[in-house]
C-alpha cells in the first residue's frame, strides 16, 4: 500500500458552508449530551465492580507468591521486556523499510501476530505505528492473564471472578476503542471530511436519550422493525388478560388437530416474540402448521406497581392461570407446558406444586435451556456474588423495579467484543446506522423485573441452590425438583453462555419422572432453539441413558443432522391424544377474542 498526499487546496464555499452546518449540530448535539447526562440517574457503583476485597485478596496472594519464589516474577517480567523490546523493533524495522522503499509494507516473515477480527484493517500489519499499538496491547493482554493465571490461595470462584474482570478490562483498553488508535475510524473520518464523527455522535446522543442518560448501545436499527407488521405476525388472538400475562391462542391452520393443547411460557426477561421473529424460523408457526391448538403466554413488562410481585405471582397468575384457561377453551382435562429460560426453572416449580396438591393438569413437560440445578453458575458466576447481588437489591430499593438496563449489560458483557464494543465502534466512532437486524431488535426489547422477584430468583435459587438441596418456600408447600415427575424432554444448547448444557443436564437427572429426553442442540441459547427445519442447520445430540455424567452422555451421545424440532413433535404426537376439530380462537363464550396477535403487552417498552 502506497502513501498518498492529499493536495491542500483553498476550500470552497460549499465545503465553507458544510463546515458551518456541522459546527452548528456539534453544538446542538453537545448541549443535548449535556442535558441528557445532567439528567441520568445514578446507580449504585457495587454493579460496576465487584468488591475491592477480591483485588485485595488476589494482590496479596500474588506478591506472597512472589516473595516465596522471585525467581518466577523475574521470569515473567523478562519475556515480558524482551517481547515489548521485540514489538518496538519490528515496528522500527518496518518504518526503515518504508523510507528506503517509499512503500510501507509487512516486513516480518513471521504470520500476523492476531487473527482477532477487531484487528482486520491492513494497517495493523502495514502501519509501523498501529503494528506497536496491537502488538503492545496483546503483549499486555498476556502479561495479564498470565499473572492471573499465578495468583494462588483463590477458591474457585474467586479465580473465576478475577479471571472474568481481568478480561473485561483487557477488553475495554483495546487500542480499537479508541479514536486515535483505530484506523478503520480515523480512514473513515477522512473519508467523509469528519461527518463520519458527527453522525456517531448523533447516535450516541440518541442512545443516551433512548435510555434515561444510561449508555446502553443500539444494536438494531429499531426503525425498520414494527411488531405485528413484519415481526410476530403469526396470525392469532388474546382470549384472556390479567395484570400479569395476556394468552394468545394462535390460529389453526390445519382442519383438524390433537386434542391436548400446548401452553408455551417464554422467558420474561425479554418478549415472547423470539419464537416467532418472522415466518421461516417461527417455531410458533412451524407448531400449529403440526396440527396442534398453541398458546402462548406475552408476558407483561412490568413498571413500579409490580415491586411486590413475586415467583408465586408469576406461578399462580400465569402459569396456572394459563392452564386453567386452555384447558376451558379447549375442554380437556390437561395441557402440554413449554417452558423457554427463566421460564422453564419456573415450570420445574410449578409441577413440583402441582404434584403436591395432587393436580394432574400437566401431561407432559417440555423444557428449553431451562436451569434446575444452580450448584455450579457457570459464566454468571462473577455476577451471583454476595456484592454484586446486594447492590442489585439496593438498586431496586424504593422503586421495587430491577431495570431492564442491568440483565441487558450483564449478559451484553459476557461477551463485551460482539454485544458492546464492536457495534459501539460502528455506530460512535464510524457513524454507521445499526444493522436492520431482527435478533438484535428483538435482543434489545427488553423487560424490567419485580423486585420481589429477583431477589427471590437470585437468592433462592441462583445462590442458595434451595430447589435442588432443602427446597423452596412458595404457597406453603416445600418445592423440590424431585416431584417433577411427568413425561418430560428438554432441550440444552451446545454453547449456551446462559444455560449451560452440563448444568441443565444436572437438573433433570435429579427429576423424578420415569420418562426423561435429554437433546443437546449445536449453537447457542437462541439459535440452537431457534433451529428450523428448513435451514438444516444445526444438528442435535441424542442419549437414552441419563445416568451418565455429562461427558460421558456426549461421548456416547448419537449425532443427528438438522434442527431437533421433529424428534420433539413425534415425542410430543405421543402424549396429544387424538384428533379433533380445530378450535378457532374466541369461539369460546367465557372467552371472547379481545384482541389480535401479538397482542398490548408485548409492545410496552422498558423504562428503568
Amino acid at each position: 500500500m502506497t502513501t498518498t498526499h492529499r493536495d491542500i487546496d483553498a476550500p470552497s464555499a460549499e465545503q465553507i458552508d458544510q463546515l458551518k452546518e456541522n459546527l452548528v449540530r456539534v453544538e446542538q448535539l453537545s448541549k443535548r449530551l449535556m442535558d441528557v447526562l445532567a439528567q441520568k440517574k445514578t446507580h449504585n457503583p457495587g454493579l460496576d465492580a465487584p468488591n475491592q476485597e477480591l483485588f485485595a485478596r488476589a494482590a496479596s496472594s500474588y506478591w506472597a507468591a512472589m516473595a516465596q519464589n522471585p525467581t518466577r516474577l523475574l521470569e515473567q517480567q523478562v519475556q515480558y521486556w524482551g517481547k515489548s523490546v521485540q514489538n518496538f523493533a519490528e515496528a522500527q524495522q518496518i518504518m526503515a523499510n518504508a523510507l528506503k522503499s517509499d512503500e510501507i509494507e509487512a516486513q516480518t516473515a513471521e504470520p500476523p501476530r492476531s487473527t482477532d477480527r477487531r484487528f482486520s484493517n491492513p494497517m495493523w500489519e502495514t502501519n509501523p505505528y498501529f503494528k506497536f499499538l496491537r502488538d503492545q496491547y496483546l503483549t499486555n493482554a498476556e502479561a495479564i492473564r498470565t499473572a492471573v493465571e499465578e495468583v494462588e490461595d483463590l477458591d474457585r470462584v474467586d479465580r473465576q471472578r478475577l479471571g472474568y474482570f481481568a478480561d473485561q478490562i483487557i477488553n475495554m483498553m483495546a487500542p480499537t476503542n479508541f479514536l486515535a488508535t483505530n484506523p478503520d475510524a480515523l480512514e473513515k473520518a477522512l473519508e467523509t471530511d469528519g461527518q463520519s464523527l458527527i453522525d456517531g455522535l448523533e447516535n450516541l446522543v440518541a442512545d443516551l436519550e433512548a435510555n434515561d442518560g444510561e449508555l446502553i448501545v443500539r444494536l438494531a436499527d429499531e426503525t425498520a422493525f414494527e411488531i405485528g407488521r413484519n415481526i410476530a405476525t403469526t396470525p392469532g388472538e388474546v382470549v384472556f388478560r390479567n395484570r400479569m400475562m395476556e394468552l394468545i391462542q394462535y390460529s389453526p391452520t390445519t382442519q383438524t388437530v390433537h386434542e391436548t393443547p400446548i401452553v408455551l411460557f417464554p422467558p420474561w426477561i425479554n418478549k415472547f416474540y423470539i419464537l416467532d421473529l418472522k415466518e421461516k424460523n417461527s417455531l410458533i408457526k412451524w407448531i400449529t402448521d403440526q396440527g396442534y391448538s398453541l398458546f402462548v403466554v406475552s408476558w407483561v413488562n412490568p413498571n413500579h406497581d409490580y415491586a411486590d410481585v413475586g415467583m408465586e405471582d408469576y406461578i399462580e397468575e400465569g402459569f396456572l392461570k394459563a392452564i386453567e384457561v386452555t384447558k376451558e377453551i379447549c375442554g380437556t382435562k390437561q395441557v402440554n407446558a413449554v417452558g423457554y429460560c427463566i421460564a422453564g426453572t419456573t415450570l420445574s416449580l410449578t409441577l413440583s406444586l402441582l404434584k403436591q396438591r395432587g393436580d394432574k393438569s400437566v401431561k407432559s413437560a417440555t423444557f428449553f435451556t431451562a436451569l434446575t440445578d444452580f450448584s455450579d453458575q457457570g459464566d454468571f458466576t462473577p455476577f451471583l456474588q454476595n456484592d454484586f447481588v446486594d447492590a442489585i437489591e439496593a438498586e431496586i430499593g424504593e422503586d421495587g423495579i430491577m431495570p431492564h438496563y442491568i440483565m441487558a449489560r450483564t449478559f451484553s458483557y459476557l461477551r463485551a467484543n460482539d454485544l458492546v464494543y464492536g457495534p459501539a465502534i460502528r455506530s460512535y466512532m464510524m457513524g454507521e446506522t445499526p444493522p436492520a437486524f431482527d435478533l438484535l431488535f428483538w435482543n434489545g426489547d427488553g423487560a424490567n423485573l419485580p423486585g420481589k422477584m429477583a431477589v427471590q430468583y437470585l437468592r433462592g435459587l441462583c445462590q442458595d441452590n434451595r430447589f435442588v438441596t432443602d427446597g423452596f418456600e412458595l404457597f406453603g408447600h416445600t418445592l423440590h425438583v424431585r416431584d417433577v415427575d411427568v413425561p418430560l424432554m428438554a432441550i440444552t444448547c451446545e454453547t449456551d453462555h446462559i444455560a449451560a448444557w452440563k448444568q441443565c443436564y444436572r437438573g433433570v437427572q435429579q427429576m423424578g419422572s420415569r420418562s426423561k429426553n435429554f437433546i443437546v442442540s449445536q449453537s447457542g441459547h437462541i439459535a440452537g432453539i431457534v433451529n428450523p427445519v428448513s435451514r438444516n442447520k444445526y444438528g442435535h445430540y441424542v442419549n437414552d441413558d441419563l445416568k451418565l455424567d455429562a461427558d460421558a452422555w456426549m461421548d456416547e451421545a448419537g449425532f443427528h443432522e438438522g434442527s431437533w424440532w421433529p424428534r420433539w413433535e413425534a415425542w410430543l404426537k405421543k402424549r396429544s391424544g387424538k384428533q379433533v376439530e380445530a378450535r378457532a380462537p374466541g369461539a369460546h363464550k367465557s372467552y371472547p377474542v379481545l384482541g389480535s396477535a401479538p397482542g398490548q403487552y408485548v409492545r410496552i417498552k422498558a423504562r428503568g
